[in-house]
């Protein structure tokens, strides 16, 4: 009998073994491309490095976004699930300093996700999601240590996006110097948001719109950037 349901989509075909085998060889030499060069790095090269055609490169993944969202599915992940232990913990400033520990721990000695963490990818709705839940969690991690009196009544969470945004510059001129020193920074920085620390600060925290749009900028014209 006919019916407005619809039939569910086949599953999809497991790729043969040396098919995989060329996935898991791009991937990762992909993954090492990303983390010494950045988001940029030529997708010729990757493929080199491989050992493989780019054309095998191309059949995998059609464009470098399909490359960029596969390298870091796992990473953003574990950034969403760093915020949301974050706040499943009691005190509302070790959530905050827990959190943004953690999310410098991923993007240090790691270009690509430094990249991915600072930039806007207009044409990947996958990230946008990421990012969006991202901005959420913060939120959230900001307004505990707000209520708890530990967090400077006038930091924002878009001053959590200039905090990573200089983290990554900190990251990459020091990485082959003192690979610890982001640490050093990053200590610095918190003890900067602490309440009893404040001072009154002469320019106003950035707009949710400036920081979206900052971003944007900051990805450029290039393949990842729109």
């Amino acid at each position: 009998m006919p019916t407005d349901r619809q039939s569910p989509a086949p599953p999809a075909r497991p790729l043969r073994r040396d098919a995989q085998r060329n996935r898991d060889t791009l991937l990762a030499a992909a993954r090492e491309a990303f983390a010494e060069e950045g988001l940029e790095a030529p997708l010729e090269r990757i493929a080199r490095r491989a050992g493989l055609a780019i054309g095998t490169l191309y059949r995998h993944f059609p464009s470098r976004l399909d490359l960029v969202e596969a390298i870091f599915a796992a990473k953003v992940q574990t950034w969403i699930e760093a915020g949301e232990r974050a706040l499943a913990m009691e005190d509302p400033w070790e959530a905050l300093t827990f959190y943004l520990e953690r999310v410098c721990e991923l993007q240090a000695h790691d270009r690509g996700f430094n990249d991915l963490s600072s930039i806007r990818l207009p044409g990947s709705a996958c990230m946008q999601r990421v990012q969006g839940r991202t901005y959420e969690l913060s939120c959230q991690i900001v307004e505990r240590a707000h209520r708890q009196g530990s967090l400077r009544p006038d930091v924002t969470p878009e001053d959590l996006a200039l905090l990573i945004w200089a983290h990554s510059a900190v990251t990459e001129a020091t990485k082959s110097i003192a690979p610890r020193a982001w640490r050093r920074h990053l200590a610095l920085m918190l003890d900067a948001f602490r309440a009893d620390r404040a001072t009154p600060l002469s320019e106003p925290p950035l707009q949710p719109d400036e920081v979206q749009r900052a971003m944007l900028a900051l990805g450029g014209s290039g393949p990842c950037g729109g």
